[in-house]
């Protein structure tokens, strides 16, 4: 599955430990990276800055679903199962 652009829900649900730039102790759950744009575009792709874990994350249809709202609310939920 190719990632749906302007979705951002990879950047919105799930915390990020490593440092972003612009975010030097990285993000909670469900908080907009600072990298994130108006279109849900990140404003670092391909940069080297951009931490592995963004880099490594590839969209699945089992998990983005077929529209954004779906893969926020699955994001958040798998999210949300890692603190339990």
């Amino acid at each position: 599955m190719e990632c749906r652009l302007g979705c951002g829900a990879c950047c919105i649900a799930p915390s990020i430990s490593t440092p972003i730039p612009g975010m030097p102790n990285g993000k909670p759950a469900g908080q907009r990276c600072i990298q994130l744009d108006d279109q849900n575009l990140c404003k670092i792709f391909g940069d080297p800055s951009r931490p592995d874990v963004c880099d490594d994350f590839k969209a699945e249809e089992a998990i983005c679903g077929s529209a954004n709202q779906i893969a926020l609310r699955n994001l958040t939920e798998l999210e949300q199962m890692t603190i339990r």
